[in-house]
């Protein structure tokens, strides 16, 4: 009982947001009539949600260094949508070329950025708000306010491609690949957990109880196995959502296990501090903006290919939801708290909301307001949190 409490206490946010995912996923299942959980809407929520994803990734390592957002990453998603048009639709390059080239385009931009903010000490609400603008106003003058389209089958896969059922088995309705894998990361889960737990009983470190540990594999496993049904019952596995998940396990394996990860949470806990214990906090700040930068290449390739065109007003309010899904998924509005894992909860809370008010019929000034309310709820809960504290 005690570990359950400790375990509660020092992830109040992170459960608290999950179990508020769940509720609201109760609710619109009830209200839409099971609607929202019929597998193709299932996948339709991935799909539309891909850019929440992947800018939540790169904008919580920036929060995690101190609190700091991006605001270009909006506009830079429609710059990418711009660059790419540009490349495989007007000048007919090759998709993969295009795709580096764009993917270059938004390295150099982060390292533009994070040199202002990082080593010249520019605010970094001054500098990304200048880059939404420049950002926007270059696409615009790319596109010349003309919708740029449409690009070849293989660049549209990206957002709206499955991966083949490699073991499809005659007679059987499921894509038995998606099942498998699913299985396969089930395993690969308990394996992880459980080596992690021994390590820790070995350095004597405080352990959850074995009751909770065990409820806490089955309960992750049975969501894991779930969602892979959820998926197999469709068309199997989208592409697009094979990267997001490399892309969590990667930046979660950064952050919690890399002595650079570590860093990101040094300097966002007390800047100072880190600095006298000999980390490069100018580094730190810097590395966080180049990888934001990267990511919104990355989202601005995903979100072109689902629209399958380059628009001058994509990526209109895509900072504002990357935003606010790391912090309803427990990031601190003040820096060092906040998971990768806290983020993508919270990115799902903000896509199962405008996808349940959308069935229902609810209008997009409701779900502003709704969107608004809530994100507000978490930022309040997470500074009576530390006054608490």
């Amino acid at each position: 009982m005690e570990s359950v409490k400790f375990v509660l206490k020092n992830n109040i946010r992170q459960y608290g947001m999950l179990i508020a995912l769940v509720v609201i996923m109760a609710f619109f299942q009830v209200t839409t009539n099971g609607i929202l959980l019929v597998p193709m809407n299932v996948t339709n929520l991935v799909l539309q949600n891909a850019y929440v994803f992947i800018l939540a990734i790169g904008m919580t390592l920036t929060i995690l260094a101190g609190g700091n957002i991006d605001l270009s990453v909006g506009s830079l998603v429609a710059f990418i949508g711009a660059i790419s048009g540009a490349l495989i639709v007007t000048g007919k390059m090759n998709v993969g070329l295009g795709i580096v080239l764009s993917l270059l385009v938004g390295l150099l931009v982060g390292i533009w950025q994070g040199a202002w903010i990082a080593y010249m000490r520019i605010p970094a609400f001054i500098v990304t708000l200048a880059g939404m603008l420049t950002f926007r106003g270059l696409t615009i003058y790319m596109l010349q306010g003309l919708t740029l389209g449409p690009y070849p089958n293989s660049f549209q896969a990206i957002s709206s491609g499955f991966v083949p059922d490699f073991l499809a088995v005659p007679g059987v309705a499921l894509n038995m690949t998606a099942v498998i894998a699913g299985i396969v990361v089930c395993v690969l889960f308990v394996i992880s957990s459980t080596r992690r737990r021994i390590v820790r009983r070995k350095n004597d470190y405080e352990n959850q109880s074995f009751m909770f540990f065990f409820f806490r594999m089955v309960g992750v496993s049975a969501v894991i196995m779930l969602i892979a049904f959820w998926l197999a019952a469709y068309k199997g596995l989208p592409i697009i959502f094979i990267i997001i998940a490399v892309l969590v396990l990667a930046y979660s394996f950064y952050t919690t296990r890399t002595v650079p990860g570590r860093h990101v949470y040094a300097v966002g806990g007390n800047e100072k501090a880190a600095k006298l214990s000999g980390i490069n906090t100018n580094r730190v700040l810097f590395a966080g903006y180049v990888n934001i930068g990267v990511l919104a290449a990355v989202a601005g390739i995903a979100f072109t290919s689902r629209l399958n065109a380059a628009s001058p007003v994509a990526g209109q309010n895509f900072e504002l939801d990357a935003i606010a899904a790391c912090f309803i998924g427990g990031a601190s509005a003040y820096g060092g708290v906040g998971t990768i894992i806290g983020s993508i909860i919270g990115a799902l809370v903000m896509g199962v909301l405008n996808n349940g008010m959308s069935i229902m019929g609810a209008g997009t000034d409701i779900q502003q307001i709704v969107k608004g309310l809530v994100l507000l709820a978490a930022v309040a809960f997470d500074v009576s949190s530390k006054k608490r504290a």
